[in-house]
């Protein structure tokens, strides 16, 4: 075995034969990237200094249609640990998904038996980020994982290898298209958030089952991983707080509208003095900022770079082919002869990591209720407010919507400066507990890039 990396790089750069890829997972994805090998396949071995071809595959059906690919042509294994053991194979590519089972058992399996491994599997990284760069690195074998992050959008290599050097203060983004999809057709269609899911389902962009997308788990996933890229500690998937956006209404869309914003889920992963603070939620960002602009099933990364400055990457986040993109750019790198650590920085050398608590976060928020129609009300809440030290930014009250009943509401909102949540927390609690609001306050965060 090679002393270093730099002897790994040299002894993989001279080979000349193919490169030998197992593919575990036939489904878009995996069908995406035999398109582009079969298309792209001499472009590819222009680029890459030697041949790339695929010897053996793994799924759960031979019989499933595959894009017109005959799968016949390769070595078909049952199980994809025993494919990722084969002599045959000398990339394992795993397409299965899933943060255990059988996705995880073959890639340890791979890295174990010396094979390189491309993944675009963000929860088996979310997870066990750590664990398996440290396999990796004792194996002195590539784990790649460009796909499993926004996906056609390079932001690993960007983080990973273009801004060595920089030092990352935050990073921040929207990484899941189905959510913004979702928020984009309410805004532009004025269409409840279940009407949108449904046509969402109907179109391929979500799940019959849409929760991991929609309760912003799929959005933590590919945090996780950037938080690693971004500040070198080991991945913590359980220290990130997480709000999905099921509770977004038509109301919330159109009142940030009049405000000046739109709402997206967003993942942010800042470093501060106490801590890393990872979080997935929805949030008010202002109409004239690049973010906002990123629409539909797009995705966007953004961060902050000590030199670099403010960079922002767009581009599709998901899909058969931008997702192959990404893997066959990581399956390239491998037949250069390129070997990186997992996260940038030997895995002996992550960090552990130091969470900071989530309700100490500092920023402005969007607050809607409905009041009850009755003199006080108004005055309860400015002075709830103001005796909890948070300054109000604007306040609009609304006409009484149901005047006939025996307790009318009016719609009323406000937004603050910035303030710490805890505070937050603490004062919707007392409003929601007083006679003065019918139901629990809304709270959306509000970022201004």
């Amino acid at each position: 075995m090679p002393d270093s990396v730099n002897e790994a790089e040299s002894s993989e750069a001279f080979k000349t034969g193919p490169l030998k890829l197992g593919i575990a997972g036939l489904g878009t994805v995996g069908v995406g990237v035999l398109d582009m090998l079969t298309k792209n396949g001499d472009l590819l071995t222009r680029q890459a200094g030697r041949a790339i071809e695929v010897t053996a595959v793994s799924a759960r059906s031979r019989k499933s249609d595959r894009g017109g690919h005959d799968v016949s042509v390769y070595e078909w294994f049952d199980d994809p640990v025993e494919m990722a053991k084969s002599d045959n194979v000398d990339t394992f590519v795993e397409l299965i998904g899933g943060e255990d089972g059988p996705a995880k058992a073959a890639v340890e399996a791979a890295l174990k038996a010396g094979k390189h491994v491309v993944t675009a599997n963000k929860a088996l990284l979310a997870h066990h980020g750590a664990s398996l760069a440290k396999l990796a690195e004792e194996n002195n074998v590539c784990l790649n994982f460009e796909a499993a992050v926004a996906g056609g959008i390079p932001i690993v290599k960007t983080m990973r290898e273009s801004l060595a050097g920089n030092g990352i203060k935050k990073v921040f983004g929207i990484v899941n298209g189905t959510c913004n999809y979702i928020l984009t057709k309410m805004e532009n269609e004025g269409r409840d958030f279940r009407d949108v899911l449904e046509e969402a389902q109907e179109l391929g962009y979500a799940e019959a089952d849409p929760s991991f997308d929609i309760g912003g788990i799929d959005a933590a996933h590919k945090v996780a991983c950037l938080t690693s890229l971004a500040f070198g500690t080991q991945t913590n998937f359980d220290s990130i707080f997480i709000e999905g956006i099921e509770h977004i209404t038509l109301d919330d869309i159109k009142n940030a509208s009049t405000l000046g914003y739109k709402i997206k889920l967003l993942g942010v992963s800042v470093e501060t003095p106490d801590g890393i603070e990872q979080r997935v939620h929805p949030t008010l960002v202002p109409k004239n900022s690049p973010i906002a602009s990123v629409d539909g099933v797009f995705n966007a990364v953004g961060l902050t770079g000590v030199f670099v400055d403010e960079l922002l990457l767009t581009g599709r986040g998901a899909g058969a082919h931008p997702t192959a993109s990404s893997v066959v750019g990581d399956i390239a790198d491998i037949a250069r002869g390129k070997h990186v650590p997992v996260f940038g920085i030997p895995a002996s050398h992550l960090k552990e990591y130091k969470r900071a608590p989530m309700r100490a976060h500092e920023g402005g928020y969007y607050v809607a209720m409905d009041l009850y129609d009755k003199p006080g009300s108004v005055a309860f809440i400015a002075k709830a407010f103001c005796e909890a030290g948070i300054s109000i930014e604007s306040i609009e009250q609304k006409a009484p919507v149901n005047k006939g009943v025996e307790k009318p509401t009016a719609p009323f909102i406000l937004t603050t400066h910035d303030t710490m949540e805890n505070s937050m927390r603490a004062v919707l609690k007392e409003i929601a507990n007083a006679d003065y609001c019918a139901g629990d306050p809304r709270m959306i965060r509000m970022e201004r890039y």
